[in-house]
């Protein structure tokens, strides 16, 4: 089956929050709000120079999504790029969606000059972390601390 990929628009916003609820669901750290999750998608689709939200789509069905917004890293001496979510549908896994979505990102990440690009990830997703190894992600010394702010 032919996968397109391509930016996110408003209209795939619904399958997009459904994405992130089954991303959210064997992540320990969030919890799926599609409220939440839309908001947040509104601001990176209105931010099209500093972030992409790809989407995968096969037979007309949205079926994965990735993120990357750019930050600025003084150890880089310019941009990076901070993918935020990777999700592939359950019922399509295992089939280079998640790969080509990755390299969509880091494709779009080099021509706004980013030298590279970090995730986070579950630690105790051992087949996410599997997968990010056998693509040449590297784990580093870094640990992620977080600091909820007052709404």
């Amino acid at each position: 089956m032919d996968l397109i990929l391509r930016p996110a628009s408003t209209a795939d916003l619904p399958a997009l929050c459904g994405l992130l609820t089954e991303l959210f669901a064997i992540e320990s750290d969030f919890v799926a709000d599609p409220q939440r999750q839309q908001r947040g998608l509104e601001l990176l689709l209105g931010r099209p120079a500093d972030a992409l939200v790809l989407v995968a789509e096969q037979a007309g069905q949205v079926v994965g999504m990735a993120t990357v917004q750019l930050l600025i890293s003084t150890a880089e001496g310019g941009p990076a790029g901070l993918v935020e979510d990777v999700v592939v549908s359950q019922t399509v896994r295992g089939g280079g969606i998640g790969r080509a979505l990755l390299q969509g990102l880091a494709h779009w990440a080099a021509g706004q000059g980013a030298t590279r690009l970090q995730l986070l990830a579950d630690l105790d997703n051992t087949p996410a972390l599997d997968f990010y190894r056998h693509l040449g992600w590297q784990a580093t010394r870094l640990g992620a601390l977080r600091l909820p702010l007052p709404r």
